[in-house]
């Protein structure tokens, strides 16, 4: 069961609107969409676009297709659940949903899953706003790898708390050492194969530029695009020119941005902007590109800073889909090169500043003096790799081994 599970259960007994599950392709959409079918006892009403049957049970009746499978138990419950599989690859699938919720919120609960960026397709007169909530699954972190996947979120305010404890769980080094080593998608993470890990990513990665850009996007020069993606990971931790990746790819900036952002839309890559605050001096152009699968990052230091963003972009993910306010990661540079890895901000104002480190347990300079003019409302950090045990402050800044800070997410 993933972190998803019970707030999109107390969603549907609340709001009753449809529930957006969005993520990276082969995270787990699948399994969760399935398992909350099996706990409604609707498990026959999956429907996969990608299967031709249901593609062609969905376009013939767009109004009674969930009708056709009966539920597992008899008498069927009050109201029934359905999920849909990848629904936004099809052309009119904004006008599909918007009447089939119009027509039956109050029989069915809506699942909507997709490895498309779901909640930027709402435009034009067929907004399903209002409709909806979103829930963005991430790749598996250090915490939920050490529950097996029976993790809860835990608050802002706890988390906060939570790392001034410095505790480390048991177990926790060997398995931030697996997540380093075969990533936090499901089927390399739990085979902990070498085999399976590299039959995985090679195919991840063909099926996401060769299937998914293809099918969401105009874009067809996928040979040019994949040179793109081999040129990301040496480029991770440090602010992206994409100025330098036209020149190396013989293409216009407008062309890399848009094949940027439509990475970013398949949850390929996501991109951290410098937090544009009332800080003189602060840069406010490049942002830094980091992939959902850190383990195509070869560079040591660079492999755990990406490791240290997808928790962190996981944890303010779940925060925001999960009405604890709106948070964002972003991080923090001036113009005289001084930088801190990450800033967490909520309603854009510094909560948290935090910066990796492999092995350096002393406080980077740049965390002190940013720490000290934004004042961000919950401190700042420093996760260290290697050589720091539990947690320590120093001069107001906490001190943290990394698992036990992931741990926490």
């Amino acid at each position: 069961m993933r972190y998803l599970v019970e707030p999109i259960e107390q969603m549907f007994g609340e709001s009753r609107h449809m529930a957006f599950v969005a993520g990276p392709r082969q995270v787990g959409k699948t399994t969760l969409a399935k398992d909350l079918l099996r706990r409604a006892h609707c498990e026959p009403n999956y429907f996969n676009w990608d299967i031709d049957a249901d593609r062609r049970a969905i376009v013939r009746d767009p109004s009674g297709f969930p009708g056709i499978r009966a539920t597992t138990v008899t008498p069927p419950p009050t109201r029934s659940r359905v999920a849909l599989d990848e629904i936004h690859k099809y052309p009119r699938w904004k006008r599909l949903l918007k009447g089939l919720f119009d027509q039956q919120r109050d029989a069915l609960e809506i699942i909507v899953t997709g490895s498309g960026r779901l909640d930027v397709y709402q435009r034009g007169g067929d907004s399903l706003f209002g409709r909806y909530d979103l829930f963005r699954l991430h790749p598996f972190t250090l915490g939920e790898h050490l529950r097996g996947g029976r993790q809860t979120v835990m608050s802002p305010d706890a988390f906060a708390e939570a790392l001034g404890d410095g505790a480390t769980p048991r177990g926790a080094e060997a398995a931030l050492a697996e997540i380093e080593r075969f990533g936090g998608f499901p089927e390399p993470l739990h085979s902990a194969r070498e085999a399976t890990f590299r039959r995985w990513r090679r195919m991840h990665r063909q099926l996401t530029i060769r299937e998914d850009l293809r099918d969401l996007t105009r874009i067809r020069e996928l040979g040019l695009v994949e040179s793109l993606v081999t040129l990301l990971p040496e480029r991770v931790g440090s602010p992206l020119s994409v100025n330098a990746l036209a020149g190396d790819l013989g293409v216009a900036f407008n062309t890399v941005k848009l094949w940027l952002d439509a990475l970013a839309r398949l949850y390929f890559v996501f991109e951290l902007r410098p937090f544009a605050g009332r800080l003189a001096r602060t840069l406010r152009r490049e942002g830094k590109t980091y992939l959902y699968d850190a383990t195509e990052v070869r560079d040591g230091g660079a492999r755990f800073e990406n490791v240290v963003a997808l928790h962190l972009r996981k944890i303010c993910d779940a925060w925001t889909d999960l009405g604890f306010g709106d948070y964002e990661l972003t991080y923090a540079r001036d113009k005289e090169k001084r930088e801190v890895d990450f800033l967490v901000t909520e309603s854009n104002r510094p909560w948290m500043l935090l910066e990796a480190k492999l092995s350096d347990t002393a406080v980077a300079p740049a965390l002190r003096y940013f720490a000290e003019r934004m004042r961000p409302s919950h401190g700042a950090v420093q996760i260290v790799r290697a050589g720091a045990n539990g947690a320590r402050r120093s001069n107001g800044i906490t001190v943290i081994g990394a698992a036990a800070a992931l741990a926490l997410i």
